[in-house]
């Protein structure tokens, strides 16, 4: 995996969002964004955190941040988590993974002695001028909007 770090540019991107809308990096320019990935809508873990960022949306705001989520979920699955939690956010819905390649976040994962490809739940501060800020690796999903408030401050 070649995961973005601290201080890399971050190339641009475009992808649709849940409702087939056009988003690229671009749009965010002059803007602080947190894009944060995770594996699969509507599963337990990714629903926590998900609803936890929604929860704490408007203290996220008023740092100045823009949230962003990303998997490789179809629109229809996206949009369907998206209506059921309320989300104030657009969710990627990145099917041919380019957003989630562009970070660097598809690999190697292990889980219950399986092993298999897919998304590492990571998520990524990213400054007015397209820059990583900072990265998050190890995400606590209840109390992910927390992690994100104390990198910044």
């Amino acid at each position: 995996m070649n995961t973005l770090k601290q201080g890399d540019a971050v190339p641009n991107f475009t992808a649709k969002d849940e409702l087939g809308n056009t988003i690229s990096l671009s749009d965010y320019k002059g803007k602080k964004l947190v894009v944060f990935f995770y594996p699969k809508a509507s599963t337990p873990g990714c629903t926590v955190e998900a609803c936890n960022l929604r929860d704490n949306y408007k203290t996220l705001q008023d740092q100045g941040y823009e949230l962003l989520g990303v998997s490789a979920d179809s629109a229809k699955r996206q949009a369907n988590f998206k209506n059921k939690y309320e989300f104030p956010f657009p969710l990627l819905a990145d099917e041919d993974k380019t957003v989630i390649n562009a970070f660097g976040v598809w690999g190697p994962k292990k889980f219950m002695g399986r092993e298999y490809d897919g998304i590492h739940r990571m998520t990524f501060l990213i400054d007015e001028n397209g820059f990583v800020e900072r990265v998050i690796s190890k995400v606590k999903t209840k109390e992910h909007a927390a992690q994100i408030l104390e990198e910044i401050n």
